[in-house]
């Protein structure tokens, strides 16, 4: 059985980027100059593990059988905006742009790592884009090799049924200047160009 200490460090290890020197450093420092915040963070782990699960509706993480944004009567039910992750969907919400409902993935088809479309909940997908009130599907994936194709499947599959499918429009950045920007940025940009 391993310390104490050897088990919170193995414990931080499991966060994303944080290796091995990392996760001792945190270990040491919160033992060591901030116990009040070691057991502060104690507990928040404990409350959200106990308490946070899946929407019913859109996937994402909730503390009631349905999230705020599912029961909000203001939200235009007819736009369904497809993301990866519940971080995904507050970035979006955070552009205040946008005022439809969601479907948060929880992942993206990934075969080399053994994800397919039963991890990514996508008969639950269809089931709510499917139900009648959905009239457009914007497909919000991310812009990597398994988010394309993520979104390909997703778009095939919805465009089967009937659906209306879009896509995030993609190309320069606000503010960027062409001589720093990717060439397959800019290139997808000029594919992508609208009038004005």
């Amino acid at each position: 059985m391993p310390s104490s200490l050897d088990f919170l460090t193995e414990a931080l290890r499991r966060l994303p980027g944080v290796g091995p020197k990392s996760a001792q450093r945190m270990a040491f420092h919160l033992l060591q100059h901030d116990r009040e915040g070691a057991s502060m963070l104690s507990r928040a782990l404990y409350q959200a593990v106990d308490n946070v699960h899946h929407c019913a509706l859109c996937n994402t993480f909730a503390e009631t059988a349905v999230c705020d944004t599912c029961l909000d009567e203001r939200r235009d039910k007819t736009l369904l905006c497809v993301v990866e992750t519940p971080a995904d969907q507050l970035m979006i919400e955070q552009t205040l742009t946008y005022k439809g409902l969601y479907f948060v993935l929880m992942g993206r088809l990934s075969p080399l790592d053994g994800v397919g479309p039963k991890d990514i909940h996508l008969d639950k997908l269809v089931g709510r884009a499917a139900d009648g009130v959905v009239s457009e599907v914007v497909l919000a994936t991310n812009f990597t090799n398994e988010g394309e194709a993520t979104a390909h499947y997703i778009s095939e599959m919805l465009k089967a049924r009937g659906l209306k499918v879009s896509r995030l429009a993609r190309g320069v950045p606000v503010g960027g200047e062409l001589e720093y920007v990717d060439a397959g940025t800019i290139a997808r940009a000029m594919l992508d160009r609208r009038s004005t």
